[in-house]
């Protein structure tokens, strides 16, 4: 992967040249693309920016705006404070993507990013292509009670991540998407990294753990129980072994 990076008056522009062949700060708004729809989310998973499906078939994209959460969501809404073009949240984000594109996870490969700055403050934008045929695990697990083996399966999947090393800052049942074949694809890198093991890695399997027990307190009817767990646990660890 090759990236391109071009001033504009208020920033900059990262892009692809060989994914997305030419950008423009209006390919950051829905009204510059010829078909545009939002990304509707279930059970609170709306998450905390606007996210739209734009292009048309056979490619499509992803445009996320970025926008905080948590408290400090509630006063400053969609601004960051400026610490370099690297370091911003948008460039960090596509070159995290790239990386782990080019090495074969399944994650959604980078097209463009931006960051616009006011002050000493800025705001941004990302665009992926779309993965097709994806659902949430979280609407996954809806439809009907899984074997075994998809839940080892997938615990053995999140392990290849984290045997590259991959740090997800919110890995959630929306975050984890199942294609048709029921192979994992991880959404949404914001705040991402690449680190060496650690610690974090019981910290996301945690993370994944509660966003599953929040989502069948919402809706008991979903399909997750403390074995499916159990069997996830076991699907990571066996996969530690034999790596």
């Amino acid at each position: 992967m090759t990236e391109t990076v071009e001033k504009t008056a208020t920033g900059a522009i990262l892009y692809d040249r060989q994914v997305i062949s030419e950008i423009s700060k209006e390919r950051f708004e829905a009204a510059g693309w010829l078909h545009s729809e939002p990304v509707s989310g279930e059970l609170r998973s709306s998450g905390r920016g606007s996210t739209l499906y734009v292009g048309n078939v056979p490619r499509q994209f992803v445009l996320r705006h970025y926008m905080r959460g948590g408290m400090i969501g509630k006063l400053v809404r969609e601004s960051y404070l400026w610490t370099g073009a690297d370091s911003s949240r948008p460039f960090a984000e596509w070159r995290m993507l790239a990386k782990m594109a080019d090495r074969g996870l399944r994650v959604p490969r980078p097209a463009a990013a931006r960051y616009c700055r006011s002050g000493i403050f800025y705001s941004a934008d990302i665009i992926t292509v779309r993965i097709p045929n994806v659902v949430a695990l979280s609407q996954y697990i809806a439809a009907r009670p899984l074997p075994a083996e998809f839940w080892e399966s997938l615990g053995a999947a999140v392990r290849g991540f984290h045997q590259n090393g991959v740090f997800h800052a919110d890995m959630n049942a929306y975050n984890l998407q199942i294609d048709k074949e029921g192979d994992l694809w991880m959404l949404d890198f914001d705040r991402g990294k690449l680190l060496p093991p650690g610690p974090w890695q019981q910290k996301t399997l945690s993370r994944l753990h509660r966003s599953l027990q929040k989502i069948v307190a919402l809706n008991p009817k979903l399909h997750f129980r403390r074995g499916n767990w159990e069997q996830f646990l076991e699907g990571y660890f066996n996969a530690s072994r034999s790596a």
